[in-house]
């Protein structure tokens, strides 16, 4: 079972995310919290796997949570939740530590399915959010270009076309397939690479792969 904390200020929005939660046979919603403050404690107490984090609560936001959790409980997984338009959250959560990003809009399986795609070690961002990160790295400066050109120069001609594949948001599965690899082994290189580029998930690496121009092989 994915043992699973929901944080959000707004009672009604609490209640539907908890009804969707309760819809999926191997995920148990273990507690909520109305603040990051109070999130941060439960997930410490309870230990949770995965918090689905609000972005604005009162007395810790959903960022400053992240942020705490990724310091104290590093094996907390965390999945953002805001409203559509905040870009610079979008980027401040995903270099906070968040392996998962939705919009509150979003379809309920969307949910399920960043849970267990976290979970399972993996990110997630809905398509939407995608899209948006997109259309911010098409807009990177020529240094921020330049640097990440520069961090990925050390790596294999494999791990470069795996890396360029995490930059389009693919699963190890997704990954396998397209490169022949098992699933197994695609770990083993996502693993490598956060290691050799000094990231903490693959979100972070893939923003990298974006940053950096990467465009995987037809």
């Amino acid at each position: 079972m994915i043992r699973v904390l929901i944080a959000d200020d707004e009672p009604l929005m609490r209640a539907g995310i908890k009804a969707i939660l309760g819809t999926a046979d191997d995920i148990d919603l273990v507690a909520e919290a109305g603040d990051g403050r109070e999130a941060v404690r439960i997930a410490l107490e309870r230990r949770v796997d995965v918090a689905v984090l609000d972005i604005r609560m009162p007395r810790l936001d959903g960022l400053a949570a992240a942020r705490e959790l990724k310091s104290v409980a590093p094996s907390v997984r965390v999945v953002m939740l805001t409203t559509f338009g905040e870009d610079d959250n979008i980027v401040r959560a995903l270099s906070d530590g968040a392996a998962g990003f939705l919009l509150k809009d979003s379809a309920p399986e969307e949910l399920l399915r960043a849970v267990r795609a976290v979970h399972a070690g993996e990110a997630y961002l809905s398509p939407m959010v995608t899209s948006r990160v997109v259309g911010m790295v098409a807009q990177v400066g020529q240094p921020r270009r330049q640097e990440a050109m520069r961090q990925v120069e050390g790596l294999t001609e494999r791990e470069v076309e795996v890396l360029a594949l995490l930059g389009l948001g693919m699963s190890n599965a997704d990954v396998g397939l397209r490169l022949h690899m098992s699933e197994a082994t695609v770990k083993t290189y996502v693993s490598r690479l956060l290691a050799k580029l000094g990231l903490t998930n693959r979100v972070q690496a893939a923003l990298l792969a974006r940053d950096a121009g990467l465009n995987p092989r037809p």
